[in-house]
């Protein structure tokens, strides 16, 4: 029978730190923290009739989801990553030098953003409220009125062809409306046009995922339906943040 051969305390030492320094070349060190899929703050059919219960379900459980899943993976490919936002990440994307993974961020990390923001946004229509008096200053200032805003935001996102979001976002101290396509948005620099970066507060994914399996090709209706359901405390509190 084969002795195991004695270690003493130094060579234990020693084994541990050679142990600790390949561990730190494996994969997935210095890399960003794994993404997770947030839980709605809501019921699949709270925000019935204007959004339907089966369409939540499957763009929250399947379709963001297959976006968290899909950014995870392509943060296992980048080092550096570590202690960064996705906010962060989503700012330098012409940084990361591989183009496949560079897409694969773009793609995958607006996603997660972006209907992120979108759940957080959306509310129960009975709960929808109004813009603080502070936002809507801000948007009388940058629009004319709440209704000239609507008018705007309802526009870019009927406007916007194929798929992607609208925005109202919060730039050099004021407030503008933009879009983007597929599961871009305003935060990715060198990405977006310049004159179209900033921090968004309000969005709306106009996707056909969205809205298809309740709205079919009505996307206007859709829009309609969705001013009923924001969440106006929440974008308020947003742009306070901002506005400071």
């Amino acid at each position: 029978m084969q002795q195991t051969p004695h270690i003493n305390r130094r060579q234990f030492v020693q084994m541990g730190a050679l142990a600790a320094a390949g561990a730190a070349l494996l994969p997935g060190r210095a890399r960003a923290a794994a993404q997770s899929l947030p839980a709605l703050p809501y019921a699949f059919d709270a925000l019935e009739p204007h959004l339907d219960a089966r369409t939540m379900e499957i763009h929250h459980g399947k379709h963001h989801a297959g976006y968290v899943n899909n950014l995870n993976a392509a943060m296992e490919k980048v080092t550096g990553l570590a202690g960064k936002s996705l906010e962060t990440i989503l700012a330098d994307l012409p940084s990361v030098a591989d183009e496949a993974v560079r897409t694969a961020l773009r793609n995958n990390g607006g996603g997660h953003w972006n209907h992120t923001l979108f759940w957080e946004t959306l509310t129960p229509a009975a709960k929808s409220g109004k813009a603080s008096d502070a936002l809507a200053a801000a948007i009388n200032g940058a629009f004319g009125s709440m209704d000239a805003f609507k008018q705007a935001m309802s526009d870019a996102a009927a406007k916007r062809f194929g798929s992607g979001w609208a925005w109202l976002i919060h730039r050099n101290g004021k407030l503008a409306v933009t879009s983007t396509p597929n599961q871009d948005n305003p935060l990715m620099k060198g990405l977006v046009p310049e004159n179209e970066t900033g921090t968004p507060i309000l969005g709306i994914d106009v996707w056909e995922h969205a809205y298809y399996l309740h709205y079919q090709n009505r996307r206007a209706d859709y829009v309609t339906a969705w001013w009923n359901v924001i969440h106006w405390n929440a974008v308020s509190d947003r742009f306070a943040a901002l506005a400071k």
